[in-house]
């Protein structure tokens, strides 16, 4: 039997990067080095593989490559084109970083050794994040791994999607995925970005500038791109500042516009992506600031200030610049790198936790999320319909949340090594590989006088998902572009529709808390987070959301009076 298995040097833990190493048949090859340490790697004197793939330019990824190569000048280390051209930006404080990754094209395998070759798909997530086809042409028959590096079925801002048609019924031995956000399930991601824009907006017309630290790459742009093309803001008289290694970042990003969608393309001809004193809203350069902080050049109108992550926030946020709205990313399952650097900065900074209770420094979380939902993850396994599923990249509880899942015991071998574990991945040619499952019902619809009738064929109440969705015998309708969406209302559900009265303005409940949106729990530090809540609800990280902040203040003016 072929040899076939997975030794995790980092599955991406908790703030572990991501660095596999596959053995296919005779050959050895490295997905990824996102290592701070490559010690694992150097433990011997020959080289740890026959190749290196590297699915995206992300430090978790890819911070443990330049050290790799460095070790091994001689191992052949490959990525698609714009990863090639992203990755120097992990090593800025370097000099003289040499161009040792060798691009690969799209669509179109490649043959590194007798039999062994490789396939690059678009992934999403990040501007040239790709998801590898692995092929071994063994003399019984041909071996095929997946791997999805980080992966986004929707569509972002400045990145198309996976293309998940193209990859339907591709049927791989193993498939090596992600499962960052678990089984939790989140808005589409156009909800999400209008949600931000809401709250971004929101701040400035209550006089608010906004800070927002994100790491050198994806994040940083991605909302340079929202606060240039959302309603919201296209024509405001604002002014977007961009600091650090994001502004580098975005100088490299301009470098690479014929491989962005043609709708990043479009919106180029007609106005600079980032850089731009012309049009409204306006994008520029912070320059450097002094370690002691010198006046800022903005003038006293609010502004937007995107950063780095391990900035000094207190150079910015003065006690004389007026108030300031901190926003961070949200990371489902775990403090994200943004999140941990800031509240470290926070915790010992004086000045800022002075301006935090004085109301100056006003700190909250958005998501604005670049891995896919638990949905999403099952929907691809689904199908591609591997034999064996590998999950990676997430904390331990959330990919063990996705292992059981009995929708994918029941179909698949389910795999949640841990580092340093060898995963072993046997294939037989005797596996049965179940059918897949039925996703499509036809009905019928009649129209009535005051009534409109669906009929489903019974076959439908054999789905176990069947049984939660039919609980109450009601249930929501609602349009999801062309097409109309049912979804089965819960006991929990009606019974917070029927209260009473809905909670006063004065009451500390959900429904008067800034983080609860869509009704559910958003603060990453509630213990609801992610829950669907009752508007009477209460945990102890409420907080008001401004129009009760001043319904407070101007009830409390009329008593004074």
């Amino acid at each position: 039997m072929l040899e076939l298995d997975c030794l995790p040097y980092g599955v991406g833990h908790a703030n572990e990067g991501i660095c596999l190493l596959l053995r296919l048949g005779p050959y050895r090859v490295l997905l990824d080095c996102g290592l701070d340490s490559i010690a694992p790697l150097i433990a011997q004197e020959t080289a740890p593989a026959d190749l290196v793939l590297c699915s995206h330019a992300h430090p978790d990824h890819a911070k443990g490559l330049l050290s790799l190569h460095r070790a091994f000048p001689q191992l052949p280390i490959y990525a698609s084109e714009v990863t090639t051209e992203l990755l120097p930006l992990n090593w800025i404080a370097e000099d003289k970083v040499p161009l040792f990754c060798q691009a690969l094209p799209w669509r179109s395998p490649v043959e590194f050794r007798d039999g062994l070759s490789a396939e690059l798909f678009p992934a999403g997530h990040l501007p040239g994040a790709a998801a590898l086809l692995l092929s071994y042409a063994a003399p019984e028959r041909i071996y095929t791994v997946f791997y999805t590096g980080d992966f986004l079925l929707s569509n972002s801002r400045l990145v198309d999607g996976l293309p998940l048609e193209e990859l339907r019924g591709l049927k791989p031995d193993v498939l090596i995925l992600e499962g960052s956000y678990g089984t939790a399930r989140f808005p589409h991601r156009r909800q999400q970005e209008n949600q931000l824009a809401e709250r971004i907006h929101s701040a400035l017309d209550q006089g608010q500038s906004v800070l927002l630290p994100t790491p050198t790459l994806g994040l940083g742009q991605e909302l340079l791109m929202l606060l240039r093309s959302h309603h919201h803001f296209t024509g405001r008289d604002l002014d977007i500042w961009v600091d650090g290694s994001v502004a580098l970042g975005c100088d490299v990003y301009l470098e690479m516009l014929p491989h962005f969608p043609s709708s990043v393309q479009n919106f180029a001809r007609h106005q600079p992506l980032f850089w731009d004193d012309r049009i409204r809203p306006r994008v520029r350069r912070l320059t450097s600031l002094a370690p002691d902080a010198v006046s800022l050049p903005m003038n006293q109108a609010p502004c937007v200030l995107i950063t780095d992550q391990v900035a000094r926030l207190s150079q910015y946020c003065q006690s004389n610049s007026g108030v300031w709205l901190l926003l961070l990313p949200q990371q489902p399952g775990r403090m994200g790198s943004v999140e941990l650097a800031v509240q470290e900065t926070l915790d010992s900074s004086p000045a800022l936790q002075r301006l935090i209770q004085t109301g100056q420094l006003i700190v909250e979380t958005y998501l604005l999320s670049d891995h896919c939902d638990g949905a999403s993850t099952t929907q691809l396994i689904h199908n591609l319909r591997p034999q064996h599923v590998v999950f990676v990249h997430g904390s331990p509880a959330y990919l063990g949340d996705l292992a059981s899942l009995e929708e994918l015991q029941n179909r698949y071998h389910l795999h949640t090594p841990a580092m340093g574990t060898r995963v072993e991945l046997p294939v037989g040619d005797t596996f049965l590989q179940p059918a897949a499952p039925e996703a499509k019902y036809e009905g019928e619809l009649t129209e009535a006088d005051a009534s409109i009738v669906i009929s489903l064929p019974d076959t439908i109440s054999t789905d176990p998902r069947w049984q939660s969705f039919a609980d109450t015998g009601l249930v929501e309708a609602r349009w999801q572009g062309e097409e109309l969406v049912l979804r089965g209302l819960t006991q929990r559900e009606l019974l917070s529709q029927n209260l009473d009265a809905a909670p006063g303005l004065e009451v500390e409940c959900c429904q008067n808390c800034l983080h609860c949106r869509g009704q559910r729990c958003w603060n990453q530090a509630s213990p609801l987070f992610g829950f669907r809540v009752t508007p009477d609800g209460y945990c102890p990280r409420f907080e008001a959301i401004p129009r009760v902040r001043e319904e407070f203040r101007s009830r409390s003016e009329e008593e004074d009076s």
